[in-house]
């Protein structure tokens, strides 16, 4: 090894050259030769180089782009050449480009004092990757409506950052703004009201009375009363006192004083809802009355119950009492129903029904029950939907006539995570007040076989806030169609489904906001990054439909390079069929299938590729293989896959039976196939595009996440000839091991054996079970592997832990298998902090460039 001199420099603007002034740094070491070479001889920038030891060596940017610093061989990675250093260097600049691009989280519109406008507010983040979080920003327009229906956007200057906030909740007439600032470290949570130009109430709640307020879109549950008086929220329960011990022994039970020489124990272990909820206590719903500042928790809820999704029941009269409806979850949901908080995040399997309360501060004794004839808890609290398994996501109609929720009744009935949804519509009293008994009826069951080019079910995983459009029945949402996202409209009352954004498209719409019976809306495909747009319902000569106007956005904006390399694409859904399907498969098990392919317009493809010869070598191709596998990969454009179809390479983006959006019996002929049948499926959506000449057969990599990890590892072991590259993000490995360590250890059971895994379901899997778990994993065809893989792994995932991966790459190294392993140790299951994220997808582009690309 060599001692170099690390320079220190600075650019001069005179005829671009650079004057160094000269440190000499302590033992400053390269691995390898050729970067010395390559840096001396001017052809590695000495700010390349930097960057390449902060990216590699997890050296700090500051730090490395201010110069002189320790870094010894040791802590190079293996096998570093010149043009790896080049290759970090290169492709690091090209994914900031894609990553500075923002992107719109929400949307609110209000009505405006003149007519003829409305105020729209967005919710807008972008990465932040020195903080390593994303920044959160605020931007407003004016809506401005002409007699020549047009309709204009008139945007303020700059959004405002919204600096160590967690959530924002506008009041539902605008004149009104809930803050939410969550403090770290047992600091106070702070609740701000802001008017039209002032902050008009700040309130400090200490953790005595509750923790963070949840503002996952799971629990959260911020809802605002009709008068804008009070705020129902979900917080944390106040922590249980701890056990206090001194010098002397056992001082009791409460805080415990630092400068009095105790300290606390630990106490009885509080169990969480696993995967994200790690060390977050059971959430408990709590009522502020904003004029006061006052924080009351609702009493009668059953400690049994974990709360979200509340919402105020309206009010029309001027009775005192005021009720609350909510989402109610059991923590009793283990084997035989024993207490047990499975993991609860991304799996609406979970029992769960809505349930009506009391709200405090309504001038009557709060611990009194509701003195009607439903069926009540032990608590006083009233479950209003004990003839269903699941019911969440509640909301009243305008005119406070219907309670409409969805249920995931065949997620939960079948203990698949995610299945095909159903609406239903509850009949609400007269008087307002709760009823269990009250009718309720289905409004959209679940679909099980679609027709061709039919609505394919429900797959909706959120509701506006007010999705109603003026008639009062209409409710607006987006869903999953196939391998696309659509705008549906839904009559409540006749169940009649519409899709109101264009079909027979690549695009995937999402609602953003309504505006009167107007639909603010955003569109985006693989290669279109997302654009807001405007809806109107015309109806001309009998002729109705929704007109789509393009909406100029300052947040659209992405940089002329980007738009460059997109250009250089073009998506296409191909349906591909099923290979040998049996006959003992349902009819939605047996129809095609699809995969979104994105083929890139390289100089080398179309070099190759003219007049699309069956011969013809097209260019690398990623297949990218969605988790789950209750899930789906739509056509919405996401930064990660347009980087890596930047780089030259096709995407074969999977959509195998058991996806969402295809209908209910596609999706519940996968469990109990898990390693099969996806497997068989991936590989007949590769000889799909191989065959028609599409891909370069002999440059194919994998890259999967999760169950998406799953599928890739099994195709290495299944069909070890097919990839030359592989790279995979906390993947299931071994289903015998994550069962034991997991938090949803009922997935292991239902992907393995079907619906009848619910009844095998134990903490304690028998030998048997465990082999089974074996043999449907891939470590079973670990011998037969000889694809390089990379693994990125978060230390944190409770879902799929750590273990599970390194097992496998062990196992791989012992056999002499090239693996590379990148540990984030702050990450959970799904490495979406910014760093992790951005080093994620920066080493698969250099890992699959390593092995796909030509020399």
């Amino acid at each position: 090894m060599k001692t170099i001199e690390i320079l220190s420099f600075r650019l001069c603007t005179r005829e671009r050259k650079s004057s160094y002034s000269r440190t000499v740094s302590k033992n400053f070491s390269l691995c390898t030769p050729a970067i010395e070479k390559a840096w001396r001889s001017r052809k590695l920038s000495t700010s390349a180089l930097l960057r390449f030891y902060s990216i590699c060596c997890k050296l700090p940017a500051t730090v490395a782009m201010q110069g002189p610093g320790n870094v010894t061989a040791k802590d190079m990675p293996h096998g570093i050449n010149e043009t790896t250093v080049h290759e970090y260097d290169s492709q690091a600049k090209l994914l900031q480009e894609f990553s500075k691009v923002p992107s719109i989280d929400k949307a609110w519109i209000f009505k405006s004092d003149s007519g003829g406008s409305s105020r729209a507010m967005f919710s807008i983040s972008q990465m932040n990757f020195v903080a390593n979080k994303k920044r959160k920003l605020i931007l407003s327009s004016h809506i401005v409506k002409t007699n020549n229906q047009s309709t204009n956007f008139q945007w303020s200057p700059f959004p405002v950052e919204m600096d160590g906030v967690s959530a924002i909740v506008p009041s539902p007439s605008g004149s009104k703004l809930l803050v939410v600032r969550n403090k770290e470290d047992e600091a106070p949570t702070q609740l701000e009201i802001w008017g039209s130009a002032q902050l008009e109430k700040a309130i400090q709640i200490p953790r005595s009375v509750h923790g963070s307020l949840f503002v996952d879109g799971w629990f959260e549950g911020i809802s605002w009363n009709f008068e804008e008086t009070h705020i129902a929220y979900v917080a944390e329960e106040p922590a249980l006192p701890k056990p206090v011990f001194d010098d002397s022994g056992f001082k009791g039970e409460g805080p415990f004083n630092k400068d009095s020489g105790t300290w606390n124990g630990q106490g009885d272990w509080e169990e969480d809802w696993g995967e994200t909820y790690s060390k977050k206590r059971r959430p408990t719903l709590f009522v502020l009355q904003i004029s006061s500042g006052e924080v009351q928790i609702v009493k009668g809820i059953s400690k049994s119950l974990s709360v979200g999704q509340v919402v105020w029941v309206p009010s029309f009269s001027s009775a005192s009492e005021k009720f609350l409806v909510f989402v109610g979850w059991s923590s009793e949901n283990g084997p035989q129903q024993t207490p047990r908080k499975l993991g609860i995040k991304y799996c609406y399997n979970r029992p769960c029904g809505l349930y009506a309360v009391r709200a405090p501060f309504g001038g009557h004794d709060n611990k009194a029950v509701i003195e009607t004839k439903e069926l009540e808890d032990s608590a006083g609290s009233i479950i209003l939907t004990a003839d269903l398994s699941s019911a969440f996501f509640p909301k009243f109609s305008p005119d406070g006539k219907h309670l409409v929720f969805l249920s995931a009744r065949s997620a939960v009935d079948s203990g698949a995570h995610w299945a095909t949804n159903s609406l239903h519509r509850m009949v609400w009293p007269a008087d307002g007040r709760p009823d269990s008994s009250a009718k309720v009826s289905c409004v959209v069951p679940v679909v099980m076989c679609p027709k061709e080019g039919s609505f394919p079910g429900l797959y909706c995983s959120h509701f506006l806030p007010c999705p109603w459009l003026s008639d009062g029945y209409t409710i607006i949402l987006s869903s999953a169609w196939r391998s696309t996202v659509a705008i549906l409209s839904i009559n409540i009352l006749s169940g009649q489904v519409s899709r109101i954004s264009p079909g027979d498209t690549i695009y995937s719409w999402d609602v953003l906001a309504l505006d009167g019976d107007d639909i603010l809306a955003v569109t985006s495909s693989p290669i279109d990054p997302p654009q807001l747009k405007y809806g109107s319902y015309t109806n001309h000569m009998e002729q109705s439909s929704w007109n789509w106007l393009d909406v100029s956005s300052p947040v659209a904006g992405c940089s002329d390079k980007v738009r460059s390399l997109l250009s250089l694409n073009h998506c296409s859904i191909l349906e591909v069929p099923v290979k040998n399907p049996s006959e003992t498969l349902s009819e939605g098990a047996r129809r095609p299938f699809e995969a979104i392919f994105i083929s890139h317009s390289s100089s080398e493809s179309e070099e190759t590729c003219k007049g699309n010869k069956k011969d013809a070598v097209c260019g690398p191709v990623i297949v990218i293989i969605h988790g789950g596998p209750h899930s789906v990969s739509s056509t919405t454009y996401a930064k990660s896959f347009a980087f890596l179809s930047s780089l030259g390479y096709n995407l074969l983006i999977v959509n195998y039976r058991g996806s969402l959006g295809f209908g209910e019996e596609a999706l519940q002929s996968l469990p109990g196939n898990v390693g099969s049948q996806d497997v068989s499926d991936v590989l007949a959506a590769l000889d799909y595009v191989s065959e028609r000449g599409l891909i370069d057969g002999s440059r194919v990599a994998v890259l999967g996440g999760s169950h998406g990890g799953f599928l890739a590892t099994h195709l290495v072991g299944q069909a070890p000839d097919r990839f030359v590259a592989a790279a995979v993000r906390n993947p299931v490995c071994n289903l015998s091991l994550m069962v034991g360590t997991s938090d949803i250890p009922d997935w292991c059971y239902i992907e393995a054996y079907g619906k009848e895994g619910k009844e095998l379901f134990s903490e304690a899997p028998s030998a048997e079970y465990l082999h089974h778990f074996y043999s449907k994993s891939p470590i079973s065809h670990l011998s037969k592997v000889k694809t390089p893989i990379l693994f990125l792994l978060s230390a944190k995932d409770l879902r799929v832990p750590v273990s599970n991966g390194l097992q496998y790459a062990r196992a791989l190294r012992e056999r002499g298998v090239e693996v590379k392993v990148i540990v984030f140790p702050d990450d959970v299951h799904a490495i979406e902090r910014p760093q992790s994220d951005f080093e994620s997808y920066l080493n698969i582009g250099v890992w699959f460039n390593k092995y796909c690309k030509r020399p």
